[in-house]
């Protein structure tokens, strides 16, 4: 009762808070997928000749399970760019909705391997022949890398809207091909966006990596630090990312993690315990049980505050506690230090026996505002032994 109670006051200053903008027009609307189509086709016609070797519309209604097939036969090797435009709202009302880059999938052949870009645009070379297949992504998530669902598929009659992809095929490489156009064209954004993308290459940082069945972001990059050291910069700001490092330490009475960080702006307003609102930035320890405890700080939550995440698919595998909370000491260092042990038995139960992994957390897709924050120092304590892994 108290969840819903919870959910249902959120919900309401999340409803004022749209009914508001829409009084300002302050909402953006829903893509205009016509104009986009005439838009895009009307760039194409300008390549050069022997540039694209084909191109395809595929329209994705938000309430279709994947996987969708396209119709379009790839060919091993060679090169394909996405574009995507339109909207899938969680919640029309409260004006949520999703990042076309989390929501739309891909695979070649129904035993390819998924895989999604991190704009609305994407670029890449199929390694095996096959149908491009399309597939939504929520509010289900996946089981496995070729896109088995953990929930039934009746979760997306829960959705709406729908989103349009153009599918380029390339005579030489998608760079080549983008750079041909864009020479050609006055309309270059999504050009240049897709161009810089190629270009920059990939920005995981080196020795982590992104969480799978949540596919990888920009948001976060390694920052120079003052001792010597490497610190992580993140920004957020309607996307999401889970950056995941393995170790592989016992868990005893002594394990601790220390770090430090700078948040200078967080991405959420009011409480996060609810799904409209789950919107934060942490750090997080995972265990051999397969749960995570993740630290953040609140918006408004009192420190010490602990809670089962509220996403249906995150249940009963990731426990938030927020450690500060307020706008005191936003944009201030601050050093942070935890047992591990002791705090997975006060807020989680009997503890398990080895740590396995260390996350840090960047989420703002669903009121889509901003989340700034630095880490540097993350240590994780055994007795007088200590592993870096930041």
């Amino acid at each position: 009762m108290a969840g819903a109670l919870t959910d249902l006051g959120v919900a309401g200053r999340l409803a004022a808070r749209a009914v508001g903008r829409r009084l300002r027009s302050d909402i953006e609307p829903p893509p205009d997928l016509d104009k986009f189509t005439a838009d895009m086709e009307a760039l194409l016609a300008q390549a050069p000749p022997s540039t694209v070797k084909e191109f395809h519309w595929v329209t994705v209604p938000a309430t279709q399970p994947p996987w969708l097939g396209s119709g379009i036969q790839l060919e091993s090797g060679e090169q394909v760019s996405l574009f995507v435009a339109g909207r899938v709202y969680a919640n029309r009302l409260l004006d949520v909705y999703v990042p076309n880059s989390v929501q739309l999938w891909f695979k070649v052949g129904a035993e390819g391997e998924i895989f999604r870009g991190t704009r609305d645009s994407h670029s890449f070379s199929p390694a095996a022949a096959g149908e491009l297949m399309i597939g939504n992504y929520f509010p289900n998530d996946w089981a496995d890398t070729r896109g088995a669902r953990k929930q039934s598929d009746a979760v997306y009659k829960a959705v709406s809207g729908e989103l349009k992809v153009l599918v380029i095929r390339w005579t030489g490489t998608a760079a080549e091909g983008l750079r041909a156009l864009a020479a050609e064209a006055a309309v270059g954004n999504r050009l240049q966006s897709e161009l810089a993308r190629i270009d920059a290459g990939d920005s995981t940082p080196e020795g982590w990596q992104y969480l799978w069945h949540l596919g990888p972001a920009e948001i976060y990059q390694y920052s120079p630090s003052t001792d010597g050291n490497r610190g992580m910069r993140c920004r957020t700001c309607g996307d999401v990312g889970i950056l995941q490092k393995d170790v592989d330490l016992p868990l005893t009475e002594n394990s601790e993690i220390s770090w430090r960080w700078c948040v200078e702006q967080l991405p959420s307003t009011v409480r996060e315990d609810s799904v409209p609102s789950h919107d934060y930035l942490s750090i997080a320890v995972e265990f051999d049980d397969g749960r995570d405890i993740t630290y953040y700080w609140s918006s408004n939550l009192p420190v010490g505050t602990g809670y089962d995440c509220p996403l249906p698919n995150w249940a009963g595998i990731e426990y938030h506690v927020a450690i500060r909370s307020g706008s005191e000491g936003l944009g201030q260092w601050h050093s942070e230090r935890r047992n591990l042990h002791a705090d997975y038995r006060h807020y989680m139960g009997d503890p398990p026996s080895r740590i396995v992994r260390v996350w840090l957390i960047a989420n703002s897709i669903f009121q889509r505002g901003e989340g700034v924050c630095e880490y540097a120092d993350i240590v994780l304590h055994e007795n007088e032994q200590q592993l870096r892994v930041l």
